[in-house]
């Protein structure tokens, strides 16, 4: 993760040990000083699904790019997910398109300039994912890799061990809701309605929901919860013609406005399949 022999900074070593003295709060504003960071975010994968959810984001920024994450499926996050391998995309100017196609142009659009993911895990135990947004004015360095590798370490152990949960009388520390707009539960809660709607698997219900959201610009969570209060309902139709019923009548005519196999060119992956 980081250069061999690279010693992490004072900063980051403070960091490191309020780790396990700190009470409840967000510790990533500290955790963006010591790396320098544009912002700060840390993933963690919840349920059987094994679902990114944010659980602390700094600045509003962070939290943003991670919903876009989560709603387009692809980016550094989604592939340091899949691989346990960290991504280290301190510039996207210098990413090709193809890779994350609908990913580069949002996150220019946002002020997102490069992207640094650090797996949170030991081998096929993965535990989440620490992303770092780089400064657009100064790459992150040999050190801020060092620090960043070695915060990714100390949280993976700590999350394992159940340390970050327990003060030092052994008594569980209050560990802070996700930010209420990134969570989840709407987003699982959606998939399964999608899926009895089109009859399709779980999988294939996520995609058509991160289309459908993908394709009205709108943040997936947003979209989840129009599903479940039942103000949109999908449905194929030759129309392909999508309408929502604001009084949230559950009987009302929706359709699915991708009406397609999940791989067309509004897919997540761009239509590779």
């Amino acid at each position: 993760m980081a250069e061999s022999g690279t010693v992490i900074s004072d900063g980051m070593a403070e960091v490191l040990r309020r780790l396990h003295l700190d009470g409840p709060g967000d510790p990533t504003p500290a955790w963006a000083r010591a790396l320098g960071a544009e912002g700060v975010a840390l993933t963690l994968l919840v349920g059987a699904e094994r679902t990114p959810e944010p659980l602390w984001c700094h600045p509003d920024l962070s939290a943003r790019f991670e919903e876009l994450q989560f709603t387009l499926g692809e980016g550094p996050g989604p592939e340091v997910i899949h691989n346990g391998l960290p991504v280290l995309e301190p510039d996207l100017d210098r990413v090709r398109l193809e890779r994350w196609p609908a990913l580069l142009p949002a996150a220019a659009n946002m002020g997102v300039h490069g992207v640094c993911c650090f797996p949170l895990g030991l081998g096929a135990i993965r535990v989440g994912v620490l992303t770092v947004l780089c400064d657009g004015e100064r790459r992150m360095g040999a050190q801020q890799y060092a620090d960043a590798g070695a915060l990714a370490a100390a949280l993976t152990s700590a999350f394992l061990g159940g340390d970050l949960r327990r003060d030092g009388d052994g008594s569980a520390l209050d560990i802070p809701e996700p930010p209420s707009g990134l969570h989840r539960p709407a987003v699982h809660q959606a998939t399964g309605m999608i899926s009895v709607q089109l009859g399709v698997s779980m999988q294939e219900a996520l995609l058509r929901l991160r289309a459908h959201a993908y394709g009205s610009e709108r943040p997936l969570g947003e979209v989840a919860q129009d599903v479940v209060a039942r103000r949109l309902r999908f449905r194929d139709e030759p129309t392909g013609d999508c309408t929502g019923d604001s009084t949230g009548d559950s009987t009302g005519d929706f359709t699915d406005d991708f009406d397609d196999d999940g791989s067309g060119p509004h897919s997540p992956d761009g239509g590779k399949g």
